[in-house]
């Protein structure tokens, strides 16, 4: 099974924090946290649709200005989720600038904190100068954070003596296209898998899919032979919590992290990978440092079949 989420650490273990997910079917991808990013292409930047922080430390918030000024001259809208207080540090970078030249421009900032109960949106955009415009407030679910037809997102607060947030992003249904059967009746692969695929997710049986030879079929008839519904994959990113004997418990009870992404012991030094068994697996760390024995700093890669991260290419990015 191919995975959907391709995720790749930005930095090495001891820089600046920053995870890339490029979901692989959408054209999309994923940031959390917003360290350094100088690593990652323009054009990996542009992928981006959500960026989650888990807090605003300087390691873990300052790539925010170098993202801006790759988005501000294109149509997008990106949207940052992160701990209360989000807003306020958004809007006081937006104010370190002017922005008397953007009036034609439709870049589109919101931003959504995670309160207790609900979710606090604003909305910044470059063709008013950037000003906050206050959105409702949503009634949301313990955790919840982003919900979209292809994935959603769930987080909890953790202790980094301030408010901290944990992220899981789920995959909704794993839909893998069985290539026998396309090969069997000549079809090219192309857009209208993705159409296939959106229709399906959507419970839209009814949708014709144009294919490749011309002919109109409807979702669900096709569906029935070239697509294979399996249970969603999962990746867990926890960063900067302090070591609690009783998070783990808490952890467990509340779902909100797979079992893997809480350390069975503490770890001496730097970051862990854990599997969905809760096997560490290797990232490479520096021989000299030690990471400080107050905290505990990793990183969790999860996945529905306990995959790792993936290997980089010459430009830090997934193969």
């Amino acid at each position: 099974m191919k995975s959907s989420f391709r995720p790749m650490l930005v930095n090495g273990p001891f820089q600046d924090p920053a995870l890339y997910v490029a979901l692989r079917w959408q054209g999309d991808a994923l940031l959390f946290d917003l360290g350094r990013i100088d690593r990652l292409s323009p054009g990996h930047c542009l992928r981006l649709s959500y960026v989650c922080v888990s807090h605003t430390h300087m390691d873990h918030f300052m790539g925010f200005d170098q993202l801006l000024r790759l988005t501000l001259p294109r149509d997008r809208e990106l949207t940052f989720c992160g701990p209360p207080g989000l807003i306020d540090n958004i809007r006081g970078k937006l104010a370190g600038y002017t922005w008397n030249l953007t009036a034609s421009y439709t870049l589109a900032l919101t931003v959504v904190e995670r309160h207790d109960d609900r979710l606090v949106q604003a909305r910044f955009r470059a063709c008013t100068g950037f000003a906050s415009e206050l959105l409702p407030d949503v009634v949301a679910p313990p955790h919840a954070l982003v919900d979209t037809d292809a994935f959603h997102i769930a987080t909890t607060t953790l202790d980094h003596r301030i408010p901290c947030l944990a992220f899981r992003v789920s995959e909704r249904r794993h839909l893998n296209v069985r290539t026998d059967v396309l090969a069997a009746r000549a079809l090219r692969p192309g857009a209208w898998l993705a159409a296939l695929k959106h229709a399906v997710r959507a419970g839209d049986d009814h949708a014709r899919i144009a294919l490749p030879n011309g002919e109109s079929i409807p979702a669900s008839v096709l569906a029935r032979d070239l697509i294979q519904d399996q249970r969603g994959q999962q990746i867990a990113y926890v960063v900067d919590t302090r070591f609690d004997p009783g998070r783990r418990a808490r952890a467990r009870r509340r779902s909100t992290l797979r079992r893997g992404a809480i350390p069975r012991r503490r770890p001496r030094r730097g970051r862990e990978a854990a599997s969905s068994d809760g096997a560490a697996i290797g990232v490479p760390r520096p021989r000299r440092r030690r990471a400080s024995p107050r905290s505990v700093s990793f990183l969790a890669a999860l996945s529905g079949n306990g995959a790792g991260v993936p290997r980089r290419g010459a430009s830090g990015v997934p193969r």
